[in-house]
């Protein structure tokens, strides 16, 4: 694994390759060795979002160090990366196949939905409705969806669907009664 990943550190960010690293789970995930499908394998930094402390004077609550959380997910990251890189494919998985102390390298299933042998298969073939178009820019594969809390469901999740922004939004608006004179 290590010289694997001395290997890596020295190709671009962003590569497209021949086989999948781990073929078991490239499957599980859609992955066929067929036309239309392509893996990228991706770089992306690792770490948290920790700020350097500020050298001039203010108060504890105004140095903005910690306490920083990432909207999304490095996965998610790295699904976008790849698909800015492949314009003209469509996002379907991705999984993780390495990191070191600075980076982490995830693999991207990507599909050609103007394919001839994507449309007639019946497994995938729903990626070529337009619907689907950019589909890694709107939250909608399986890291999107994990970000935006879609995986949890049924008592406590009340609140995650469609969306946490849109539940706070509609949580926020006045319920439409006019208010009572006489209390």
């Amino acid at each position: 694994m290590r010289e694997r990943l001395v290997q890596w550190r020295k190709q671009p960010s962003t590569l497209r390759i021949e086989h999948p690293t781990r073929l078991d789970r490239a499957r599980k995930l859609g992955y066929k060795a067929k036309q239309g499908f392509v893996v990228a394998r991706t770089k992306v930094r690792r770490g948290g979002l920790r700020k350097i402390r500020p050298r001039s004077g203010r108060r504890p609550k105004r140095m903005g160090v910690a306490k920083f959380k990432p909207a999304k997910s490095i996965r998610l990251i790295a699904e976008e990366r790849t698909a800015k890189h492949f314009p003209n494919m469509e996002v379907l998985n991705s999984y993780w196949v390495g990191e070191d102390g600075k980076h982490k390298w995830f693999e991207v299933i990507l599909l050609d939905p103007k394919s001839p042998t994507i449309k007639t298969d019946k497994d995938v073939n729903w990626i070529t409705e337009k619907q689907h178009t950019s589909r890694v820019f709107r939250s909608l594969t399986s890291a999107g969806k994990n970000v935006r809390g879609l995986h949890h469901r049924g008592a406590g999740a009340e609140k995650v669907r469609p969306s946490h922004r849109r539940g706070a939004r509609k949580r926020a608006q006045p319920t439409g009664r006019k208010p009572n004179p006489g209390r």
